[in-house]
């Protein structure tokens, strides 16, 4: 299952778009306002939980140098990514996408698409707001 974001713009560069995105606790900045709990576990790790979701545990698992980042699920139960890919406008102007992967049943698949549709989109409009 692959769902894509919007294409949003962020007025800061590529290098601070990237910069803030691999610093994992900026995260909770970006979170939809349903955020029950956020919690830091180290500087690659983070926790979180939304209303009447399990909580998710995402570490950052590789980046290519302020055009890409990749976070993943920690635990195997629910294996997916989560990648933020950049690009640069101009100087000052960076277009973003988060594209969630996942490997799930076609049930599981039914159940998440909705709110993981509205997660990303939710975390792509905040980034746009930076």
């Amino acid at each position: 299952m692959t769902i894509e974001s919007p294409k949003v713009t962020v007025a800061k560069s590529q290098e601070e778009v990237f910069n803030f995105l691999t610093d994992v606790k900026n995260f909770e900045k970006l979170m939809p306002s349903n955020l029950n709990k956020f919690e830091l576990i180290n500087d690659k790790r983070f926790l979180f939980a939304l209303s009447g979701m399990p909580e998710i545990v995402l570490e950052l698992k590789s980046t290519e140098p302020n055009n890409k980042i990749i976070l993943g699920a920690a635990s195997d139960k629910l294996p997916f990514t989560l990648t933020s890919n950049l690009n640069e406008v101009d100087a000052n102007t960076t277009g973003a996408q988060l594209i969630f992967e996942g490997q799930f049943n076609p049930m599981m698949g039914m159940m998440i698409k909705g709110p993981i549709t509205n997660f990303i989109g939710t975390l792509a409009e905040n980034l746009s707001k930076l």
